[in-house]
């Protein structure tokens, strides 16, 4: 089977544009080693783009949809969500582009540099690690965002922060008045409940005593 027949039968057989050893496996009934050798060369042609160990994309030009990094995160790393610094950008808290995708996840911290982008993993509390993230469904993907809030207690997490109110969130990331008077009390509760980490605890104690006066 040639480099283009390779590429030929994924895009006749399968709709999605990432690919992984799993799904190769059912295409190309071959060994592991041929598909391997079958793979590099699609590679190597300019065919397939190598994402991760065992996960391809294809190349721009076969491509049947515009790729959402925040999906392919996931794809790459996984359990995790979009957070952090991209998950304060998403929702407009922070000015700055962010050009690297970054995520929270339950497993250790790991960066992957890959021909579309770096993607960037923290390991965060397992405890709360689903409280306040969301499900988005966009354009055809699905993927999950931190909401801000939550967003803002992994960095607090992650970056080892002894911020005990507000004022530092509007120094140091500045974020606007407009997004911090609309404190989730709700989810502040449950993340206080279930955050583990002192720092975190610490910071959303000082929020609930500044928006109490």
């Amino acid at each position: 089977m040639s480099t283009f027949r390779l590429v030929d039968t994924i895009l006749e057989r399968i709709s999605e544009d990432l690919i992984s050893d799993d799904v190769l496996a059912v295409l190309v009934s071959k060994t592991r080693a041929s598909r391997y050798g079958l793979v590099n060369r699609a590679i190597a042609h300019g065919d397939l783009v190598h994402i991760r160990q065992g996960l391809y994309l294809l190349a721009e030009r076969y491509r049947r949809r515009k790729v959402n990094l925040f999906e392919l995160a996931e794809r790459i790393y996984g359990p995790s969500y979009v957070s952090l610094e991209s998950a304060l950008s998403y929702h407009g808290w922070i000015p700055e582009a962010v050009y690297e995708v970054t995520s929270s996840s339950i497993k250790r911290s790991r960066e992957f540099h890959t021909p579309i982008g770096t993607f960037s993993f923290k390991s965060v509390s397992k405890n709360a690690f689903y409280i306040g993230v969301e499900r988005v469904v966009s354009d055809q993907t699905i993927f999950f965002m931190a909401n801000p809030w939550k967003a803002l207690m992994d960095y607090i997490y992650v970056y080892k922060k002894d911020w005990k109110s507000l004022e530092p969130v509007r120094k140091s990331l500045r974020v606007e008045d407009e997004f911090l008077n609309e404190v989730d009390s709700e989810l502040l509760d449950e993340l206080l409940e279930s955050y583990g980490s002192q720092r975190v605890r610490k910071f959303i104690l000082g929020i609930q005593k500044e928006i109490r006066k």
